[in-house]
């Protein structure tokens, strides 16, 4: 029952969305984290300005809830799971690298490039793989009598 029930979970998920799965969550639990106990806000001004943390929070659990259901859909649809994965991190990489250049977090060009190659990158990687990969050719078959 068990190895049924992990088929028809690969086959639901298919290639990509155990990847989405994953960072859907992920995300969630991160901005989940920030609106139950918001970290220093060192090196997010730009965003301070315009809301307290904890409602930047939200950015992250919404994208993280529509990267989340994304997984389960077909390829095409997804994108906007992959779309919705790269906003905050995004988000957080322009205020990082805004406080470099304003003088008020040099350590932001650090957590800006990170945001950009570890979430970033990775998202927009992860979007270029296919669904499926070309099937193998098929073997000769031997000529029967000979």
């Amino acid at each position: 029952m068990r190895c049924r029930a992990a088929r028809r979970a690969n086959r639901l998920l298919g290639r990509r969305g155990p990847f989405l799965l994953i960072l859907g969550v992920g995300k969630t639990c991160w901005g989940a984290g920030m609106i139950v106990d918001p970290p220093q806000s060192t090196g997010l001004s730009l965003l301070t300005r315009v809301a307290p943390l904890h409602c930047w929070a939200w950015l992250w659990v919404i994208a993280g809830v529509i990267t989340t259901i994304s997984a389960f859909l077909q390829v095409g649809r997804d994108r906007f799971g992959f779309i919705a994965a790269l906003v905050p991190p995004s988000v957080w990489a322009i205020a990082y690298l805004a406080a470099v250049m304003s003088g008020e977090y040099s350590r932001g060009a650090y957590v800006a490039i990170w945001y950009l190659t570890s979430h970033a990158g990775v998202i927009m990687w992860a979007a270029t793989v296919p669904e499926h990969s070309v099937p193998k050719a098929p073997r000769a078959r031997r000529a029967e009598g000979g």
